[in-house]
């Protein structure tokens, strides 16, 4: 009896851990002038296509990125920082210019469906995984511009780590 309550002790510890990581997540910033890449060192606004975000617990400030593709990559390198609080992407859909999405179209990546291997470049004109909240919108997407759609979890390493020329041809 004594094992079957504190296992269930346990079970409700673990529930309520849960929920306050969860209630933890920050909400997405909106990127200004001092919004700088990660990666390259550049500001933001001077890359086109979809940017993304990622808090790490125990930072104010979120790590900004110039692409989807190099958030992911952030995500995958061992050096990197792994307490993700929360992985923001434009939601590309909501985007009414490619190449500066406007505020308010953030959408937290692990809910999003990506294109990867399509005709349309990311920032510095590389291959990159274009995010969208919602499913129909990615298929939409793909039948105009070609590639596949993946989630979060399906996200190929080979695609998001090998390096591509922004030259499709």
């Amino acid at each position: 009896m004594r094992a079957r309550v504190a296992l269930i002790g346990l079970l409700l510890l673990a529930a309520c851990d849960r929920g306050d990581s969860a209630t933890e997540a920050p909400p997405p910033r909106e990127a200004d002038d001092a919004s700088v890449a990660q990666f390259c060192g550049m500001a933001l606004s001077e890359h086109g296509g979809p940017k993304s975000q990622i808090f790490v617990r125990g930072l104010r400030d979120p790590y900004w990125f110039s692409s989807v593709r190099d958030a992911f990559a952030f995500t995958m390198l061992q050096e990197t920082p792994k307490a993700i609080a929360a992985f923001y992407v434009n939601d590309m859909a909501q985007a009414k210019n490619w190449n500066q999405p406007e505020p308010g179209t953030w959408v937290e990546a692990r809910a999003a469906y990506f294109v990867i291997g399509s005709r349309r470049r990311g920032g510095m004109g590389a291959d990159e995984a274009i995010p969208f909240g919602a499913a129909d919108a990615a298929l939409a997407f793909v039948n105009a511009n070609g590639g596949r759609v993946v989630r979060f979890g399906e996200m190929p390493k080979d695609y998001v780590l090998t390096a591509t020329s922004g030259d499709p041809g």
